[in-house]
Parts: structure tokens; C-alpha cells; sequence
């Protein structure tokens, strides 16, 4: 899948589990062989969210090292990219204490903007040569203030512009007819370069986004990670299948 401004992430395990059915892959080495598929299927690169053997999300470099050493031992050639968040470490100092010992690096890793610390937390992982996917929501209970946190942050940081940094927005509520908003970026993105900008959706959410990413140029997300569903409604079978859905809806979306 690839949406016209850059290469598509599959999301291949997101805040799943076992409970939302066998298209979740649980171990690491389910995690590398769903993550191989979805690469053959398109996949530019991959989000896995690491975690225990008991299923739990975690930062700490016990976890995160083999998990990136399976899937990169398993072939995924592709960038790996992993988030630093509040589900898989509550405390802002803890997680940057846990960035600041991973040994083994990710090629990317994800930072929210609507949690508290995300600031610090970019320009730590920028510190260390990792660049970072900056999520802001657009719409939903979050408001404006994380987006306006984050171009705060490219403003005013030489983190900022060091390069390393995409903006990842989360589009929370998608009109019913998305194409009537036209090839331009949501207003809330406008400003930004597209080879910059990287849009998904969750469940509900997330094929209206990628129509819209193919519309407006940009890169886009898939996976089980964010949706289980194929666009027909249909539960998706794996990650891969994802991926292949994906690059035909928006190879559809583009020619609009």
C-alpha cells in the first residue's frame, strides 16, 4: 500500500489482543512472520507496539531489543518503528529513562502529542538519532491543543528541524463524503509538507482517512493495529490482507 505522497505503515499489533481474533498476532515470532507478509503485500513500513511475554506494552530494552531483533532476523527489511507511549509506560520521566537505555534502536519511534512530556521525549529520541512520528489527533475530545502542542514544538525546537520528524494525524471524525474536501490537506494541516505528513484512522475511521490520504498526497496506516475490518466489512484475515485492500482503495481514491 502506498498512498501517493509516501510509503505506507502497517500498524500490526496496536493495543490488540488475543480477544480481538486470530488476525492479532501475539508472539514475536507471529509479530515477524504477519510483518514479512504485509511487506510482500505492499508495506513500506511497520509499527509493532512490544511487549511481555504476558501481554503487557512495554519500554523496557528487555522487551523492545528482542522484539526488533526477531522481526529484523526474520527478514523485515523494511523500517521498524515502535511508539513511546502512555500505554506501555505511565510515567513521563520513566519513559524517558527507558528511551535513554534501549540498546537496540528502532528506525522510528511514535510520540503523542496529547500526552504530558511528549516534547521532552521527541528531542530525547532525536538526541539519540531516532526519528520520531509526532501523532496529534484532529477532532474528537482532545480539541486543537495537541496539534497547536506540536506546532508549537516544530516552531520553536532545533529539534524541529533536524529533520527525523513526521507529522502523524489521527483523524478522529471523517465527513461522510470525504472526497468533497478536495486534494488539500484537512485545514488543520495546511502549512505542512505532504512528505511530511502521514494520516490514519481508527476502526470506525480509519478507510475514510486513507481515502482522504490518497486524496490529499500523503502517506498512510493500516493493520490490525487500526481497524479489523476490511472496506466491505468483512473481518480481515491478516495484516497482509489489510495492506493488499488498502493499496486498492487508495490507488482507487487518487484517480477522484
Amino acid at each position: 500500500m502506498r498512498a501517493a505522497g509516501g510509503p505506507a505503515v502497517v500498524s500490526v499489533n496496536g493495543s490488540r489482543g488475543a480477544a480481538d481474533g486470530p488476525a492479532v498476532p501475539l508472539s514475536p515470532q507471529d509479530l515477524a512472520e504477519s510483518a514479512v507478509r504485509a511487506v510482500a503485500a505492499g508495506a513500506g513500513e511497520v509499527l509493532v507496539h512490544p511487549r511481555t511475554p504476558c501481554g503487557r506494552e512495554s519500554l523496557s530494552p528487555r522487551v523492545v531489543g528482542p522484539v526488533l531483533e526477531v522481526l529484523r532476523g526474520a527478514g523485515v527489511g523494511v523500517p521498524l518503528a515502535v511508539p513511546a507511549s502512555i500505554g506501555a509506560e505511565p510515567d513521563p520521566a520513566e519513559r524517558l529513562a527507558r528511551v535513554g537505555a534501549w540498546t537496540v534502536l528502532p528506525d522510528r519511534a511514535v510520540v503523542h502529542f496529547a500526552e504530558p512530556g511528549a516534547a521532552g521525549l521527541a528531542e530525547a529520541l532525536l538526541e539519540r538519532g531516532v526519528p520520531v512520528d509526532a501523532v496529534a489527533p484532529l477532532g474528537g475530545a482532545a480539541g486543537p491543543e495537541p496539534l497547536e502542542r506540536l506546532r508549537g514544538w516544530l516552531a520553536r525546537s532545533p529539534g524541529g528541524d533536524r529533520g527525523g520528524v513526521r507529522v502523524v494525524a489521527e483523524i478522529t471524525a471523517v465527513p461522510v463524503d470525504e472526497r468533497a474536501t478536495g486534494p488539500a490537506l484537512p485545514a488543520g494541516l495546511r502549512g505542512l509538507p505532504l512528505q511530511a505528513v502521514l494520516l490514519f484512522g481508527r476502526d470506525g475511521a480509519s478507510w475514510p482517512a486513507l481515502r482522504l490520504a490518497a486524496r490529499c498526497g500523503t502517506a498512510a496506516r493500516t493493520g490490525v493495529g487500526d481497524v479489523l475490518h476490511l472496506p466491505d466489512g468483512r473481518a480481515a484475515r491478516s495484516n497482509a490482507e489489510l495492506v493488499a485492500a488498502a493499496r486498492e482503495l487508495t490507488s482507487r481514491s487518487a484517480s477522484f
